[in-house]
C-alpha cells in the first residue's frame, strides 16, 4: 500500500508539472522577431565550421547582431539568443549558419524550416538572396541539420527559418562573403520588415 502511495504522489507530481510547463509556454510573451546566432556560446561539440581564421560562429554574431540592430532602427521589436536558450514565442525566428563541406566548394546557401508556414518566406528569402549571391543553392531542408534542426524544440514560431548563407569551408564564396556580411545581414533585416509588413527601403548588397 506504501509503494502505491508513491507512485500515486509520483504521477501526481508529474502531471503538475507538466500542467505547469504548458501553462508557462502559452503564458510566454510573444517576441516579433528572435535571432539565433548559430553555434555562439559553445565551448565543445558542435562549435561550427572553420576556414583558417575564419570562424562560423564569428560571422554568425556579427550577422545576427547586425541584423538586430538594423531591426532597432526600424522600430521593430527583436531579441538576440545564443545557440541554447530557455524556450521562447515568436512571430519569426532566423537562425544564422554558415556551412562547410568535406568535398569543397560542393555546398552554398541553403534554407531549413519546420512547417508549411515557413515556406512562402522561404522562397521570398531565396529570391532575394539569388539576386546578390553568386554560388548554388541547395534543396531546402536537404540535411537532417536543416530538417531537424535542434532549436525548433526551444522556439515556437510562426515563422522560422535556418539560414545557411554559403560554405565558409569553399575559399571563393569565404572571399565573396567576408566584406559582405554586414550587407547581408541588412538583406535578411529588410526580408524580415517585409515579412511583418513594415515599409522600409530595401538596401544594397
Amino acid at each position: 500500500m506504501k509503494f502505491e502511495k508513491i507512485i500515486k504522489q509520483f504521477f501526481a507530481i508529474v502531471i503538475i508539472g507538466i500542467i505547469g510547463y504548458i501553462t508557462y509556454i502559452a503564458t510566454k510573451p510573444v517576441i516579433p522577431v528572435l535571432i539565433q546566432a548559430g553555434h555562439e556560446g559553445r565551448l565543445s561539440g558542435n562549435t561550427g565550421a572553420e576556414n583558417g581564421l575564419d570562424r562560423e560562429v564569428e560571422w554568425n554574431i556579427i550577422v545576427a547582431d547586425e541584423i538586430y540592430r538594423v531591426l532597432k532602427t526600424w522600430g521593430i521589436e527583436s531579441k538576440r539568443i545564443p545557440a541554447d536558450t530557455n524556450f521562447e514565442n515568436a512571430e519569426i525566428a532566423v537562425a544564422i549558419h554558415f556551412d562547410s563541406a568535406k568535398n569543397i566548394c560542393h555546398s552554398g546557401a541553403s534554407i531549413g524550416y519546420p512547417n508549411k508556414d515557413s515556406i512562402d518566406f522561404a522562397n521570398r528569402w531565396r529570391e532575394l538572396y539569388s539576386q546578390y549571391f553568386p554560388f548554388g543553392w541547395h534543396d531546402d531542408n536537404f540535411t537532417n541539420n536543416l530538417k531537424y534542426y535542434y532549436a525548433y524544440h526551444w522556439i515556437r514560431s510562426k515563422k522560422f527559418l535556418v539560414l545557411e548563407l554559403g560554405e565558409l569551408t569553399c575559399q571563393e564564396q569565404l572571399k565573396w562573403l567576408k566584406p559582405r556580411l554586414k550587407q547581408i545581414a541588412h538583406l535578411i533585416a529588410y526580408a524580415i520588415a517585409k515579412e511583418l509588413g513594415h515599409d522600409v527601403q530595401k538596401p544594397n548588397l
